[in-house]
């Protein structure tokens, strides 16, 4: 059993192994070969978060999925090329809009530079990634396009909130399908489609990663408020401190509304005051730490990952399959 990959997935077989190790390989080359310019300081915008490292969680599921096809076909590693960039582009876009001080363990774009750097990074990452899709044919176009459109959706159902009558939590849910599950679901579809997976796995692939990918983002909930910065890469309570919701605070509303405990009822005043205070956040930190709330969020967070494990049923057994199932215990050991 060797780990790869992230949260320390464990690969059964040596020679999944090699082909996943080898294929990360290309793509972290590949990455910094797209992030190049003539232009110096772009380069060093560029690749400022790609050489921060990360989790590499979509090139990985564009991997994984390829083995049910030809993992060596030739747009496997642009197509996980592609997401990961994508996603990069993203991050640069979100620490602007969060005005967040820390990714990946590193000082955000935004704070290094200044907005403007950082939202054109993004864009230039994005400019990256299109090109390299092009070659990847009309179809591969046409996929990431979707995407494309459901995340920035996701972003912009975020950023107006719920119309009225709606309820917070389903619609929290629907941003998280548009700005996680919609890219990660684009991974295992990639890398079926690029290996010529048949058009039912390819299906599965996609759904399992859209599922994945909710599950994926509710344990980023999770840790926003259990862990420290050594785990989660940023500052633990960015989403607090800057009024985003996430699901155990949409949570923690919803139990404040129905039953009105005054243990709640000031919670949720914390919350809605002035977090820039260090004192005020590591107080509602602690209380968000014990509250039912933050468990319920864990068992969501199961609950999507054990749907994401279902998708796989139909799979043919084998160790590609098995790592694609551990996957999903990854994901929820990482909410705890």
């Amino acid at each position: 059993m060797t780990v790869v990959g992230p949260f320390g997935l464990s690969v059964r077989d040596q020679a999944l192994e090699a082909d996943v190790q080898t294929g990360l390989a290309a793509v972290e080359a590949g990455l910094l070969d797209a992030t190049k310019s003539d232009v110096p300081f772009i380069t060093e915008a560029a690749q400022h978060l790609v050489r921060a490292g990360g989790k590499r969680f979509r090139p990985l599921l564009v991997m994984l999925a390829s083995q049910f096809g030809d993992p060596y076909a030739p747009g496997v590693v642009p197509a996980a090329v592609v997401v990961e960039l994508t996603h990069l582009a993203t991050l640069y876009h979100d620490d602007v809009m969060d005005e967040a001080d820390v990714r990946r363990g590193v000082p955000s774009a935004n704070t290094r530079w200044d907005n403007s750097v950082a939202v054109l990074t993004g864009d230039f990452l994005f400019a990256r990634a299109s090109h390299i899709l092009s070659d990847l044919g009309p179809e591969a176009v046409r996929v990431q396009a979707e995407a494309f459109e459901r995340l920035v959706t996701g972003q912009i159902l975020e950023t107006v909130g719920p119309r009225d009558g709606r309820d917070p939590v389903d619609h929290y849910l629907d941003v998280i399908g548009g700005k996680t599950g919609s890219l990660i679901a684009v991974s295992g579809r990639f890398g079926a489609m690029t290996s010529g997976a048949d058009e039912s796995v390819v299906d599965i692939l996609t759904q399992y990663g859209e599922r994945l990918g909710v599950a994926f983002q509710l344990a980023d909930d999770v840790l926003d408020i259990a862990s420290d910065s050594h785990e989660s890469g940023k500052t633990p309570g960015t989403d607090l401190r800057e009024g985003i919701p996430t699901l155990p605070v949409l949570l923690l509303r919803a139990q404040a509304a129905a039953h009105g405990r005054a243990e709640d009822l000031e919670l949720v005043e914390l919350l809605d005051g002035d977090l820039a205070d260090d004192a005020l956040l590591a107080e509602a930190l602690k209380r968000l730490r014990v509250h039912p709330a933050l468990e319920q969020a864990r068992r969501d967070t199961v609950r999507y990952a054990e749907a994401a494990r279902a998708t796989l049923a139909p799979l043919p057994e084998g160790y590609a399959k098995s790592a694609l199932v551990e996957l999903c215990d990854a994901v929820v050991h990482r909410a705890g």
